[in-house]
């Protein structure tokens, strides 16, 4: 009897030393789940590493790591993220963006045509449902979740070539307000790219896991989430490992892209002040729009930016070109302060805190019993803004994640999860709120 006691003991031993042996000398399995966030204006996907315990924001071949929402569409191709957005001013009736703000949503008639009027290319009312019109050598309709299957094929080819082994699942992010028919066709979308979905998880909630949130000792969580077409605020009470969305408000037309209309206006201004003419070739308005994008990231950085464009301004009124006759090439230069784009969007700025008394009226809590304020969204980078939210709060938020990258960073924990290489205990679990609707004020 010992004997066999004995055995069993060098058995077990042999197998916790073999296991200790296998962690140190052999390499890590390759995640087989990656996270998805397939945001309105961007998107990223991430993995989870189990022998690190790191979470790795998968970049394209450029190293950016985050693309594009945008899908072009071309005679000969389909181009899904930044190569979509190099045609967006020349192929613009052809290139999709913001199609998130179509995905199973149902529209009134006379709201589809509002939503419509706001874009270059064409959207189709199809019972309530949009579609959107391509023309390239021949017309043709395509879906909200064919444009965002487009993306995410992409991003699950950017995770393939750097993991070297095939994805078939994956976990995905979608908004707190999201209802069961628009979670359902972002499924759909996954679908057509290839992808089994295992989980659904809320934005607010991955990006609370993303600050670590759902390990450590906190009650009442804000999420301000700001991109670059959209603002949405969420209030989560947390209790073990549990989120609850409690209260949501937002505005779905307010975003870095608008903060970038501002600045590009004033640069357009500008340019007619000191040359008499106003940029109206494609390829002049292209790279001023490129020009004032880069000045607002990089203004959050520094105290002022000088931006150089080149231009070639064609005047009207020449019977030798149906857009008039070209004038010499000229550089516009300008110096944008950081005060001067603040002051040109500071209606807007303001706009942000609505949606923030919204949620905390709602959830029935005082400012000071909020336990933390987690900013996610390329725009809350922005200094002016991030003054805005501590001044209301009277306390500095957390910025301890890229905001770009927090709600990818959390799908990766959650994707970990679901592969199996995540200790159980630190995962999050949503309670669905089917009662909770979404306060807007676009």
């Amino acid at each position: 009897m010992s004997g066999e006691i004995s055995m069993i003991g060098s058995v077990i031993l042999a197998l916790f030393l073999a296991g200790y042996l296998g962690q140190q000398y052999l390499p890590p399995p390759k995640p087989k789940v990656i996270g998805l966030d397939l945001g309105t204006t961007f998107c990223s996907v991430g993995v989870f590493h189990p022998g690190s315990g790191d979470v790795e924001v998968i970049a394209d071949e450029e190293g950016r790591k985050s693309i594009p929402s945008a899908v072009s569409f071309t005679t000969t191709a389909v181009l899904a993220g930044h190569e979509a957005v190099d045609l967006a001013d020349a192929n613009p009736q052809n290139t999709i963006y913001d199609a998130k703000r179509f995905i199973g949503k149902i529209f009134e008639p006379e709201v589809m045509e509002q939503e419509s009027a706001r874009y270059p290319f064409k959207v189709i009312n199809n019972n309530g449902s949009a579609e959107f019109l391509i023309s390239t050598n021949h017309t043709f309709t395509v879906s909200p979740e064919f444009i965002g299957s487009r993306l995410l094929l992409k991003m699950r080819k950017m995770a393939e070539r750097q993991l070297g082994v095939p994805i078939q699942k994956a976990v995905i992010s979608v908004p707190a307000e999201f209802d069961e028919r628009q979670r359902n066709y972002t499924v759909r979308a996954a679908n057509l790219a290839g992808l089994e979905i295992l989980r659904v998880i809320n934005e607010p909630t991955a990006a609370a896991m993303a600050y670590g949130l759902h390990k450590v000792d906190v009650f009442n969580v804000l999420v301000v989430d700001l991109g670059g077409g959209t603002l949405d605020v969420s209030l989560l009470n947390k209790q073990g490992g549990m989120f609850l969305t409690r209260a949501m408000a937002g505005n779905n037309k307010l975003g870095g892209q608008d903060f970038s209309q501002r600045l590009l206006q004033y640069t357009t201004e500008r340019v007619q002040q000191e040359f008499g003419i106003p940029p109206t070739l494609k390829e002049d308005i292209h790279h001023l729009r490129q020009a004032v994008e880069a000045a607002k990231i990089n203004l959050t950085l520094q105290p002022s930016v000088t931006i150089k464009v080149p231009l070639h301004l064609h005047a009207h009124g020449s019977s030798e070109s149906p857009e008039g006759f070209a004038a010499a090439p000229v550089l516009f230069q300008a110096v944008i302060t950081r005060e001067l784009f603040e002051e040109l969007n500071e209606d807007l700025f303001q706009k942000i805190l609505a949606p923030v008394e919204t949620v905390l009226a709602e959830g029935h809590l005082e400012k000071e019993e909020v336990d933390e304020i987690v900013l996610v969204g390329g725009s809350t980078r922005i200094p002016r803004i991030r003054r805005l939210i501590s001044e209301y709060f009277g306390k500095e938020p957390n910025t301890s994640v890229d905001p770009d990258l927090a709600v990818v960073t959390g799908v990766a924990i959650q994707a970990g999860i679901m592969g199996g290489s995540w200790p159980l205990q630190v995962s999050a679990i949503e309670i669905p709120n089917r009662h909770l609707r979404k306060t807007n004020f676009s």
